[in-house]
């Protein structure tokens, strides 16, 4: 009785431990015993609950376009670290498949080349008015292929046209110039040089996931119907990943949720709260 007393005095609001009652029938211990088990059990679940609830709205409102939720001042403040999340959502699973020509430092070399590649894929109409052979336009990605294997420095990717790697993340690339650059170049065009301390690089980018301040919707480009073109390709590999933690999220805090209300009745077993656990 006293220790169920102490109890009762420490988990009940001041205005019922200020006047204890007296009677010490078995109908009010059994009362007593109730209210601790209910008690402990809507802590165990209360926490869990409240930050399963949490990490759900946080995810679900990432998925709202910007452009419905108000950007009043009273509200900028609960937006911000959404978009924060997401920010950093994408900068961390961001991925690339990018080619590189690498050339010794002279501006008018890699320019050249670089002309010349963009005169592979669209041939000046000049050359067939003055008698020589037309040139067949070249895909892209052939014509920088073709190009790397043929004048690129790097032993290590010229014999694969240049191909530095196919969706890598960021940090992949050892040169730290490069790495940059394969997250900051536009999509589907040729750019350089870029100088690092290895020389000057002309630089492809075929695909890139989650830059979509840079690439837009797009992610990467593909070869046409005439077989030279090049179209920009829609995907929304970001959008599903979003998803799949989101439900990652829920799974967890279900599971949190469901060990915390059984610990919770082990823990009220354990103090003589309650005689036999629900499940014996």
């Amino acid at each position: 009785k006293l220790q169920c007393w102490q109890i009762r005095t420490h988990c009940m609001p001041p205005s019922i431990t200020k006047s204890p009652s007296k009677d010490k029938s078995p109908h009010n211990i059994h009362t007593i015993h109730c209210f601790d088990l209910h008690l402990a059990k809507m802590r165990a679940y209360t926490l869990p609950i409240n930050f399963f609830l949490a990490s759900f709205l946080i995810v679900a409102l990432s998925f709202v376009p910007q452009r419905c939720c108000s950007v009043k001042a009273h509200n900028a403040a609960f937006i911000e670290p959404i978009n924060r999340i997401e920010r950093d959502f994408l900068a961390l699973t961001r991925k690339v498949t990018a080619h590189h020509i690498l050339l010794p430092k002279s501006d008018d070399v890699a320019l050249a080349l670089k002309q010349g590649i963009r005169n592979k894929i669209s041939p000046p109409k000049s050359a067939s008015s003055e008698g020589q052979q037309e040139q067949e336009p070249m895909y892209i990605v052939d014509a920088f292929a073709a190009a790397a294997k043929k004048y690129s420095r790097d032993d290590d990717t010229s014999s694969r046209g240049g191909l530095l790697g196919t969706l890598v993340p960021q940090g992949y690339c050892r040169l730290r110039e490069l790495d940059e650059a394969c997250f900051n170049l536009p999509l589907g065009e040729i750019c350089g040089p870029i100088e690092s301390s290895a020389g000057y690089h002309l630089v492809l980018i075929v695909e890139r996931t989650n830059c979509p301040k840079l690439d837009g919707g797009y992610t990467k480009i593909a070869r046409g119907k005439d077989g030279t073109s090049k179209v920009f390709i829609m995907d929304g590999s970001g959008k599903r990943e979003m998803a799949q933690l989101a439900m990652q999220q829920v799974g967890f805090w279900m599971g949190v949720t469901l060990a915390g209300g059984v610990v919770a009745e082990i823990a009220a077993k354990a103090a003589n709260v309650v005689d036999t656990l629900p499940w014996e």
